[in-house]
C-alpha cells in the first residue's frame, strides 16, 4: 500500500498541472450535471415495510382530494381573557380569516372552525385547519408571509392567533452561519502551520471535493427522490474530513521535507505514509456511512450514501490533487523563517506524563466519560412536532393553545384508515370500528367517519387522553392493531392506523429491530479492517470500546441538551430525541472515532515497526501527532458547530452530537485512554496470532518498504545537499 501510494504521489506531484485539469474538469461536469438535471428536495418522511406507511399510501391512494401528503397549517384563535369566540365581532373576524386563506394560490382546503365543530367547549379557543396540494418542501417562499397576512383581521379584532404545522416552519438548508467553521479551520491551520499556504491547501482542497460533492448529490435529485437534509449532512461531514484528511497529509509532507528529502520524494512519502492512514480512515467512515442501507428507511439511506460518496471524493481528492498542489506551492509550506526550537512539545510532554501514570489516566478518562453517559439512561424517542418548538415561537404557542383548549392528546390525533371495499355492510363495518375504539382505554374520543367518493374507505380520527410521545397513545395503538384481526374476522373491514404519532412508533420500532444488525456489519467489518492495518487483535479491540465510551458520554449531552432543555435558550430545543439520530450518530461516529484511532496508532505503530520499544513508540507516536490530532479535532469540532445554528432540528442535534463526540474522542479516548491501555499492554498490545499472522497481506502502512534496498538508492539520490529543520 504505501509503495503504490508513494509512486502515486509522486506522479501527481510531477503532473500536477495535469492533475488539477482534471479535477477541474470534474468539477465543471458535475456543476453541468446540477445546472441542468437538478431536481426539487423533498421534506417527505417514508418507513417502508410498516402499518402506519401502509395506511398513509392508503390514504393517498383512497382520499386523493385530501392531498394526505400535503403540507399542512393550524390556525389556532384564542379569546382575549375572559372573552369567547363567539360574538358577532369574533366571527366576523374568523370568518375573514377563513376566507383569505381560501384564496391562497396553493391551498386545497380550509375548514371553518364552526361548521368543522373544532371550537372547544369553553368556546376560548378554536382551529382551522389549511391544507395544500404540495408538501411543504414544494410550497413556495411567500407561503408563509400569505398565512400571516390572511390573520391580520383578527389579530387586528383583538384575537390571539398562533400557526402551527409544516407549513409554517423554516425551510431547512444552508445557513450563513456554517461559515463560522471555516473560519475558524482556517485559524486553526496558520497556527498549526505557521504558512498562509501550508494553511490554505487543505480548505482550498476541501471547498473544491465540497463543491463537487454537492454539485453531484445536485445532479442526483433529478434522477432519484432526495430528503433535503441529505445535502446538508454530506457537506457537515465531508467539509470536517476533508481538511483533516488534506491536513494530516501537508503535515507529514512538512515533515519529510524538513529530514531532507526533495519536494517530490516528500510528497510520494507524505502520501504513501499519512495517505495509507487516510485511505484506511476514509474506508472506516465509508463503510458506516453506507451500512445505513441496512436499517431500510430512505431518508438514512440518502442521507448516508451522500456523505459517503463526499468522504470517497475527500479521500481522492487527498491522495491526488493534494500532492499536485504541493508541487505548486514546493517548499513554499514551510513556515515564515527557520523555526530552531528546543522546547519539548506540548504533545510529547502530555505521552510522558500519560505513559508514567498510565492506570490514573486510563481511570480518570472511563470514569469522566461514564459520568458524562449517565443522562442517556433517560433517553427518549420521537419525532420533532411543534410541541419540540422553542417556547418563544407561533408554532409552540399554538401547540400549547391546543392542549390547553382540546386536551393533551389533541396534539398527537391517530388516523385510523378503515379498508370496507371487502365488507358486506360497509356502513355498519365503519360504525363496529368506531364503537369498538371508542371503548379503549386511553381513547379520548373519536370523531364521527368520512368516507371516500366511491365509499370503499372510511377515515376516523382517535383523540387519546395522553400526549404524542406518552406511553398511554402508545398503548393505544398497539391495542388498536391487537384488535384489527377480530374487527376483520367480524366485519371484513381492515384497520390500519397511520400519523405522525404512529409514524413515530413505528419508527422507533423499526430502527430498534436494525440497530443490532448495522452495529454488527459495520463494526465486524471495521474490526477486520483494523486487524489488517495494525496487524494486532487488541488494539482493534480497544478502539471498538474506546468507541463505545465516546457514543455513551455524546448520548448523554445529548439527552442533557434537547430533552432536559439544559442550556435550552442557547440551543432552542427541548423534547425528545430524534428517533433516527441514535442509529446515524452511532455510524457517523464510528467512523470518525476509527479516524483518529488509525491517524494516532499508525504513527505508534510506524515508530514500533521501525525499532523502537512499545513505551518509547507510544511517546513518539503521540509527539508526533498531538499536534496536528489537536488540530483536526478542533478544526472538526468548529465545522460541526456551525450546524447547530441550523432551522432544521435533525441538523441541528447531529450537528451538536458529532461536535461532542469529536471532543470526547479525541482528546479523551484517543490521546488519554489509548496511550494509557498500550502503555499498560506493553507488546503484548501487537500480538497477532501466527496462523493469522501469515493469512493477512501485509500492507505496510507504516512504509517500511519504503526504506527498503529497492527504495534507499532513489531516495537517497534525492536528497538535497542543504538540510533544513522545521
Amino acid at each position: 500500500m504505501a509503495v503504490l501510494l508513494h509512486r502515486l504521489g509522486r506522479f501527481a506531484f510531477r503532473r500536477r498541472r495535469a492533475v488539477a485539469v482534471l479535477w477541474l474538469l470534474l468539477l465543471a461536469l458535475t456543476g453541468t450535471g446540477a445546472v441542468t438535471l437538478s431536481g426539487t428536495v423533498t421534506g417527505s418522511f417514508a418507513i417502508p415495510g410498516t402499518e402506519a406507511q401502509r395506511a398513509m399510501d392508503l390514504l393517498v391512494d383512497r382520499f386523493p382530494e385530501v392531498s394526505a401528503r400535503g403540507a399542512t397549517a393550524r390556525i389556532v384563535f384564542a379569546a382575549p381573557g375572559g372573552g369567547k369566540l363567539t360574538g358577532p365581532a369574533e366571527r366576523s373576524a374568523i370568518a375573514q380569516v377563513v376566507q383569505g386563506l381560501r384564496d391562497g394560490r396553493e391551498v386545497a382546503a380550509v375548514s371553518d372552525p364552526f361548521t368543522a365543530r373544532t371550537v372547544n367547549s369553553a368556546r376560548t379557543i378554536a382551529f382551522s385547519q389549511v391544507t395544500y396540494k404540495v408538501a411543504a418542501s414544494d410550497l413556495s417562499a411567500g407561503a408563509p408571509d400569505a398565512l400571516d397576512r390572511a390573520v391580520a383581521p383578527a389579530r387586528d379584532a383583538g384575537l390571539t392567533v398562533e400557526m402551527g404545522g409544516d407549513a409554517v416552519e423554516e425551510s431547512g438548508g444552508q445557513s450563513p452561519t456554517e461559515a463560522i467553521g471555516l473560519v475558524v479551520a482556517a485559524l486553526v491551520l496558520v497556527v498549526t502551520f505557521g504558512s498562509l499556504i501550508a494553511a490554505g491547501l487543505p480548505l482550498v482542497t476541501a471547498i473544491l471535493g465540497i463543491a463537487i460533492s454537492v454539485t453531484a448529490v445536485t445532479a442526483a435529485t433529478g434522477l432519484v427522490d432526495l430528503n433535503a437534509s441529505a445535502p446538508t449532512l454530506a457537506v457537515m461531514i465531508g467539509l470536517a474530513v476533508a481538511i483533516d484528511y488534506s491536513l494530516f497529509i501537508v503535515s507529514r509532507y512538512r515533515h519529510e521535507l524538513a529530514l531532507g528529502h526533495e519536494s517530490a520524494e516528500a510528497a510520494g512519502r507524505a502520501v504513501g505514509t499519512a495517505g495509507s492512514a487516510v485511505v484506511f480512515a476514509g474506508l472506516t467512515v465509508i463503510i458506516a456511512l453506507a451500512g445505513l442501507v441496512v436499517v431500510g428507511i430512505p431518508v438514512l439511506t440518502q442521507m448516508g450514501l451522500a456523505a459517503a460518496v463526499t468522504v470517497a471524493v475527500a479521500v481522492l481528492i487527498a491522495l491526488t490533487l493534494l500532492p499536485a498542489l504541493l508541487g505548486f506551492a514546493g517548499r513554499r509550506v514551510r513556515p515564515a523563517g527557520l523555526v530552531r526550537d528546543e522546547k519539548v512539545p506540548m504533545g510529547t510532554r502530555w505521552a510522558r506524563g500519560v505513559a508514567r501514570r498510565p492506570v490514573l489516566a486510563l481511570v480518570a478518562g472511563v470514569f469522566g466519560l461514564l459520568v458524562l453517559a449517565v443522562p442517556a439512561l433517560d433517553l427518549r424517542l420521537g419525532l420533532p412536532d411543534d410541541g419540540t418548538a422553542p417556547a418563544n415561537t407561533t408554532q409552540r404557542k399554538a401547540y400549547d393553545l391546543l392542549a390547553e383548549g382540546f386536551g393533551a392528546g389533541f396534539n398527537g390525533p391517530l388516523l385510523l384508515v378503515v379498508d370496507v371495499s371487502a365488507a358486506k355492510d360497509r356502513t355498519e363495518a365503519v360504525r363496529r370500528v368506531a364503537g369498538e375504539v371508542s371503548r379503549l382505554g386511553h381513547a379520548a374520543s373519536v370523531t364521527p367517519p368520512s368516507f371516500n367518493k366511491v365509499a370503499d374507505a372510511a377515515v376516523l380520527t382517535v383523540i387519546p387522553d395522553g400526549g404524542p410521545s406518552s406511553r398511554a397513545t402508545e398503548d393505544l395503538v398497539a391495542q388498536i392493531r391487537d384488535r384489527a384481526t377480530s374487527l376483520r374476522a367480524a366485519t371484513g373491514a381492515e384497520v390500519a392506523v397511520t400519523g405522525q404519532t404512529a409514524l413515530d412508533i413505528d419508527m422507533s420500532a423499526k430502527l430498534g429491530d436494525a440497530f443490532a444488525p448495522y452495529l454488527a456489519i459495520v463494526a465486524g467489518l471495521a474490526f477486520l479492517l483494523l486487524v489488517l492495518v495494525f496487524r494486532s487483535v487488541l488494539v482493534p479491540l480497544k478502539a471498538a470500546l474506546g468507541f463505545l465510551l465516546s457514543v455513551a458520554a455524546t448520548f448523554g449531552a445529548v439527552v442533557a441538551v434537547f430533552q432536559w432543555g439544559v442550556l435550552g435558550d442557547t440551543f432552542g430545543a427541548h423534547g425528545p430525541i430524534l428517533s433516527a439520530l441514535p442509529i446515524f450518530l452511532v455510524g457517523v461516529v464510528f467512523g470518525l472515532a476509527m479516524d483518529y484511532q488509525v491517524f494516532l496508532v499508525s504513527r505508534i505503530r510506524e515508530e514500533y515497526a521501525h525499532g523502537e520499544t512499545p513505551s518509547a513508540a507510544i511517546v513518539s507516536g503521540v509527539g508526533h501527532g498531538a499536534r496536528v490530532i489537536t488540530a483536526a479535532a478542533i478544526i472538526m469540532v468548529a465545522v460541526f458547530s456551525g450546524f447547530i445554528l441550523s432551522s432544521d432540528s435533525l441538523v441541528k442535534s447531529i450537528g451538536f452530537a458529532l461536535a461532542s463526540a469529536t471532543l470526547f474522542d479525541a482528546f479523551v479516548v484517543r490521546m488519554t485512554i489509548v496511550p494509557a491501555v498500550l502503555t499498560l499492554l506493553g507488546r503484548t498490545a501487537w500480538w497477532l496470532p501466527s496462523r493469522l499472522d501469515r493469512l493477512l497481506p501485509d500492507i505496510d502502512i507504516e512504509g517500511t518498504r519504503l526504506d527498503s534496498p529497492d527504495h534507499a538508492p532513489h531516495a537517497a539520490a534525492a536528497m538535497p545537499r542543504d538540510l533544513h529543520t522545521t
